[in-house]
């Protein structure tokens, strides 16, 4: 089976790819076969608020650390729409037998209209994902890895996926919805392996709404999705997929790609004659 294209890739024009390069992810594309790659950077508004416990597991010069001040709030820095732009004409000029695409992962999309507007405003984006990175917590915004020190983490996760559902229904800005099952990178080891079946019908809920909403749903694979997720995905209504490795350096693009084409097939999602294209259902 020929690998889908990667719809989720960040270069040096992502404020947290410190590893991140556009010509080389390029290049890695190339070697393994990809129908073309999206470069989907980060835009971020949301001011959150690292733990101690979270910085002390982080490089001294990983953005994070260099971005928080003294209490741990971390201000992500404006996106440079002006200089991905002129790199992205590079590239398709450097690497012309390749299929490049532009693209933007905006968090938290919903809570900053009027910002995200005006970032879409910039210029031709060809792919754009939306993306829930915080939730709200006590007068502060914080990821799921540091709310999860405080916090149940089943509680957690089904705040997370409700979150989700306000997210695809109050933001039309975005296509493609990015990492479901965020909170699951973080999920703690001593509670054993995540079962989803755990949180079905929250699951069911924001895939619904996600389905409602005529959005697209991303196969991540940092941790992959859940083929039990997938499968809810096509029974709730779910129009298409999209692939994505979430990839912060050029080795990561199109990680585990084989795997999860194998499983999107498997639920019912078939790519289309456009190699460009998203997988759509049977």
């Amino acid at each position: 089976m020929a690998l889908p294209s990667d719809n989720h890739v960040h270069s040096e024009w992502s404020w947290d790819a410190q590893s991140g390069s556009m010509e080389r992810s390029c290049a890695q594309a190339i070697r393994i076969g990809l129908p073309s790659i999206a470069f989907t950077e980060h835009v971020d508004h949301t001011v959150w608020t690292a733990s101690v416990e979270g910085l002390a597991t982080v490089p001294a010069d990983h953005p994070v650390a260099l971005l928080a001040d003294p209490t741990g709030q971390v201000t992500p820095p404006a996106f440079d729409s002006t200089g991905y732009f002129l790199a992205i004409e590079h590239c398709r000029e450097k690497f012309p037998g390749m299929r490049i695409l532009s693209g933007l992962e905006l968090g938290e999309p919903h809570w900053h209209e009027d910002a995200v507007r005006n970032v879409l405003s910039r210029g031709k984006f060809d792919r754009v994902l939306g993306s829930l990175h915080c939730l709200p917590d006590r007068g502060r915004f914080q990821e799921p890895n540091d709310l999860i020190t405080h916090r149940d983490p089943h509680e957690v996760m089904r705040t997370y996926l409700l979150e989700i559902a306000h997210l695809v229904a109050q933001s039309d800005s975005f296509g493609v919805l990015a990492h479901i099952d965020y909170p699951v990178r973080s999920w703690p080891a001593h509670l054993g392996p995540f079962d989803p079946a755990v949180f079905e019908d929250e699951f069911r809920h924001a895939l619904r709404a996600t389905s409602q909403a005529g959005k697209a749903l991303e196969i991540n694979t940092v941790v992959p999705l859940h083929d039990s997720i997938a499968r809810w995905w096509h029974e709730e209504g779910g129009e298409a997929v999209s692939f994505g490795s979430d990839a912060h350096e050029p080795l990561a693009v199109a990680r585990r790609f084989s795997n999860v084409a194998a499983m999107a097939e498997a639920c019912g999602f078939r790519p289309d004659r456009d190699p460009l294209e998203l997988w759509h259902r049977v």
